[in-house]
């Protein structure tokens, strides 16, 4: 039962919504990369840097991801690290990314914005035409950084075509969404979209600034929300989307096994609720390991694994055909 369960996962059509794209780094293009650009890295073989991805907490992740992002430096790299990453979905029947990236860990080592977003584009364009993978872009702050720093940066990206949104990432602790709203305000008057981490290693109360504050329309995380049953029922009410992250959230320790995740109760109080990798080359799994994994840890049903698949399309921006026509796609696989 569970082999069938795991093929039945697999099998679902399914949009990945958080997606940090710096995270899907693997060790072996990390060295290739390092080599074409003569970067000197720490580490000496592969095995060295994955026994390093033993975290105990969100800021020692941190700390060797911004490492890792360092051998990025040219707008091929920026392709590169793209398209391995829809060349490594497009089986697990990924049929829609929206892929955040981090501007100011590349330009605040001189590396121009234009590259970084100019290698993005040319991949997601090459995955559309090739895959038949789309994807949007979105332009995360970095809110270990002031302000001002994410109000230059999105200065800086507005001349440019190919962001759909903003977002917030990073550290989270002591770092509220409140410090932000200026930043967000101008994204919002530019006519992008927003979204933000939130309630991951902060409280409840970060959701409520995000989406009080910042106005943004989806939740990145959010699985502390549980500790504030009236923003539980805020959540579902307005069907604001949370992107769930379960292997990541047991790797930084926010749930100290993965059987202790609270996935199914999001599900059982009504919040739209779906299912991502996060980080994938550091927390041990690509969005097929996440469905999988959490469905054995947790106990999801046949159901259950549906009703992600199509929240992570309902939750998307692809407009009303495009949602039908994928949501389509997973009623003709359950009545197979």
């Amino acid at each position: 039962m569970t082999a069938s369960l795991d093929a039945f996962a697999s099998a679902l059509p399914k949009a990945e919504l958080h997606l940090h794209i710096e995270g899907t780094l693997e060790p072996e293009l990390l060295f290739e990369l390092a080599s074409r650009n003569k970067v000197k890295l720490r580490f000496k073989s592969v095995s060295e840097i994955r026994a390093a991805y033993a975290f105990d907490g969100l800021q020692s992740f941190l700390d060797i991801y911004y490492e890792g992002a360092g051998v990025l430096r040219t707008e091929r790299d920026f392709h590169d690290l793209a398209w391995a990453y829809f060349q490594r979905v497009a089986p697990m029947n990924v049929k829609h990314s929206e892929i955040f990236f981090d501007p100011q860990t590349h330009t605040s080592r001189c590396v121009p914005y234009e590259a970084v977003i100019s290698g993005l584009t040319q991949a997601c364009r090459r995955a559309e035409k090739e895959l038949g993978i789309s994807s949007k872009l979105i332009l995360c702050f970095l809110r270990h950084l002031d302000e001002e720093s994410a109000l230059k940066t999105l200065a800086e990206a507005l001349p440019f075509d190919g962001i759909a949104g903003v977002g917030l990432d990073s550290s989270e602790l002591d770092r509220p969404p409140s410090l932000f709203t200026n930043v967000f305000a101008k994204a919002r008057a530019a006519g992008l979209r927003c979204v933000a981490h939130a309630g991951e290693e902060g409280p409840p109360s970060y959701i409520t600034e995000a989406l009080d504050l910042l106005k943004v329309e989806r939740i990145d995380h959010g699985v502390r929300c549980l500790e504030d049953p009236e923003l539980v029922k805020r959540l579902a009410a307005e069907q604001t989307a949370l992107t769930v992250c379960p292997l990541s959230n047991h790797k930084l320790r926010v749930f100290d096994t993965l059987e202790d995740h609270n996935l199914k109760h999001l599900l059982a109080a009504g919040v739209l609720a779906s299912v991502h990798s996060d980080d994938p080359a550091y927390f041990g799994g690509y969005v097929d390991a996440n469905y999988r994994d959490t469905a054995r840890a947790l106990g999801l049903t046949r159901a259950e694994l549906v009703t992600l698949a199509r929240n992570s399309f309902l939750s998307s921006w692809l407009g009303g055909a495009e949602k039908t026509r994928h949501l389509a796609a997973i009623d003709r696989l359950v009545a197979s």
